[in-house]
């Protein structure tokens, strides 16, 4: 194949700067707002605002350490190698030694294993507010935990019905709205309750420490508290699906070279060939490619704010509002009193709280199975690519295999601790870890004059150490819990 043509740089981009151009950059902002949402909802919600309750503002440096290595490096790097290639991470990652597709087919083993898992904390908090709210509208013949089942399971059908109408731009429009609310709500809420600015400050940049427990902590916490760390750092930015989906994202964007009018010839072309050698090699058309992957910088500095942002105003809430009260929080019931406390402090501050709560956790929810589903497909179709897989059937599939098992977990009544912790160790801390590593391989899969600057390169070689630390103090405590 010959030489591409490097695609000029148009849009915003090409504007001279102006008032337009910044809110033009703005409107970049799209498949990180989903990939944020996502994490958000899974994370910030359940574990940071819980940890903030026992370890005031002790713990916030794992928020900062976790939105950076993810929602900067993660992120970028993953969708950077489609953005200058065209190629999907699955059509390159499938010709791994070994095997044809051994790493894809893990991938997908341990999000399918760990997905379950993931879902219940989510749905079940919710379906315990939701009883919570509503329960002077509940018979008394029918006991609380199966109302609480009822309802959970009501809404997770809910979502996965809604979910299979929602087109991938629906989808971005959707949680770009989720993520604004986030965002004004938490900081509103953080705003009002006055933090310690200084407090503030020590514990975002600690650290390594690990504050002094004290009596109200959760009892796992102080039983396990390595494990613990590695939990919430773990459900800081979410799950290696939504991570693996950014790339596929960033191609239906068109960024970098994805956008080329050839586009289907270059992936063509690249999926028979072991090296990238079709990427053009004078200075100025390297220069043109680079500039070309401006959007995909925007976006994921974007998503790794409102993460960053999101996350540190729960666990702010935490700290300042529960922590002094000495709330304890145990089991389903998290959410629910959350609620109960804010609405001691002042009522206003409970209508926040709700909006901002069941607008992470339902984005989460939603936009889960378009990212199962748009991972699956690319997955499947690098593996058998002589095979035709149909997106739609795919994802009824997907989200039929979801609603069965995390209702079966739901009505089994496993603790809340030892799903948080698995699903923590699998989606997060090891599968992140292994696909941060394949990033890295990828980078070096591009001829040499494309691979990312030695600070970006520096940073995502730490980024990957810090993700396997976590990995092994997560799985090493994971061991420990259950034998």
């Amino acid at each position: 194949m010959n030489k591409i043509d490097v695609p000029p740089v148009g849009g915003v981009f090409a504007e001279p700067w102006s008032l337009k151009k910044v809110t033009g950059l703005f409107a970049v902002f799209g498949p990180a707002a989903i990939v944020a949402s996502v994490a958000i909802g899974a994370g910030e919600t359940i574990v940071v605002v819980r940890a903030g309750a026992w370890a005031g503002y002790g713990l916030l440096w794992l928020v900062l350490l976790s939105s950076v290595v993810k929602g900067v490096f993660v992120t970028y790097m993953i969708g950077r190698y489609t953005a200058v290639s065209g190629e999907y991470l699955g059509h390159r990652l499938v010709r791994l030694p070994g095997p044809r597709g051994w790493l894809l087919i893990g991938i997908m083993a341990v999000e399918m294993i760990g997905a379950p898992l993931a879902w219940v904390p989510i749905s079940k908090s919710c379906g315990n507010l939701f009883h919570y709210l509503f329960r002077g509208l509940l018979s008394d013949s029918i006991s609380e935990s199966t109302w609480v089942n009822l309802l959970t399971t009501g809404f997770v059908c809910l979502a996965l019905l809604l979910a299979l109408r929602l087109s991938y731009e629906r989808l971005e429009r959707q949680q770009i709205i989720i993520c604004g609310i986030l965002l004004v709500g938490t900081v509103i809420g953080t705003a009002i309750v006055k933090p310690d600015l200084w407090a503030t400050l020590v514990g975002s940049v600690n650290f390594g420490h690990l504050p002094e427990f004290p009596p109200w902590a959760p009892e796992d916490a102080v039983k396990n508290p390595m494990l613990m760390m590695g939990t919430t750092f773990g459900y800081v930015g979410g799950s290696v699906m939504g991570y693996i989906s950014y790339a596929n994202f960033v191609g239906l964007h068109g960024w970098g070279v994805t956008g080329h009018k050839d586009i289907e010839a270059i992936r063509s072309h690249a999926a028979s060939e072991d090296k990238v050698d079709y990427l053009p090699e004078t200075p100025e058309e390297v220069a043109g490619v680079r500039k070309l992957l401006a959007p995909l910088r925007w976006d994921a500095g974007m998503g790794a704010l409102v993460l960053f942002v999101v996350t540190a105003a729960f666990m702010l809430s935490g700290a300042v509002v529960l922590y002094p009260l000495q709330s304890r929080f145990d089991g389903w019931n998290l959410l629910t009193n959350q609620a109960y406390v804010w609405q001691n402090i002042h009522p206003a501050l409970v209508w926040v709280y709700y909006v901002c709560i069941v607008a992470a956790l339902w984005g989460t929810l939603q936009a889960l199975p378009e990212i199962y589903t748009r991972v699956s497909q690319e997955f499947f179709e690098a593996i058998w690519p002589d095979r035709t897989w149909d997106y739609g059937c795919m994802q009824r599939i997907i989200c039929l295999y979801i609603f069965v098992t995390v209702v079966t977990i739901i009505w089994l009544d496993i603790p809340f601790d030892i799903l948080t912790h698995v699903a923590g160790f699998l989606l997060a801390n090891l599968a992140i870890a292994v696909i941060v590593i394949a990033a890295i391989y990828l980078n070096f899969k591009l001829p040499a004059a494309y691979r990312t600057r030695p600070l970006m390169l520096v940073g995502t070689l730490v980024s990957a150490v810090i993700l396997v630390i976590f990995a092994g103090i997560s799985g090493w405590g994971l061991i420990g819990k259950i034998f």
